[in-house]
């Protein structure tokens, strides 16, 4: 069972850039799809962007050209990496293991995320 462990949140202002990362225990993170959600405040949890174990990324319309999701398969890492960010974009960020790469599903336990707040 894979575990995962969110960080890189914080407040910032409008416009300005976060990364995040997603550490993910397990032998087996290189052949995983893996994807970041978030959950703003009464709002069904959505996923953002997805990377598949080769590299493709896929991306939900609203952050497209803003934010890039990457992988560090030395580091069992996944990053977010969230440029020009908007208030809208305020949320608990998570990452997971998706299904398979064209799935929004995701397959283990959820990590505690990490709270993004875009805010001036």
């Amino acid at each position: 069972q894979v575990q995962l462990v969110e960080s890189g949140g914080g407040l910032v202002q409008p416009g300005g850039s976060l990364r995040l990362s997603c550490a993910a225990s397990g032998r087996f993170f290189s052949i995983y799809d893996m994807g970041w959600y978030r959950q703003a405040p009464g709002k069904q949890r959505e996923l953002v962007a997805g990377i598949s174990n080769i590299g493709s990324t896929r991306y939900v319309d609203s952050v497209k050209g803003r934010f890039t999701i990457s992988r560090d398969y030395a580091k069992n890492t996944v990053y977010l990496q969230m440029n020009s960010l908007k208030p809208e974009d305020t949320a608990v960020y998570y990452c997971n293991r998706l299904k398979n790469y064209d799935s929004d599903i995701p397959v283990v336990s959820w990590g505690q995320g990490t709270q993004v707040t875009v805010s001036s």
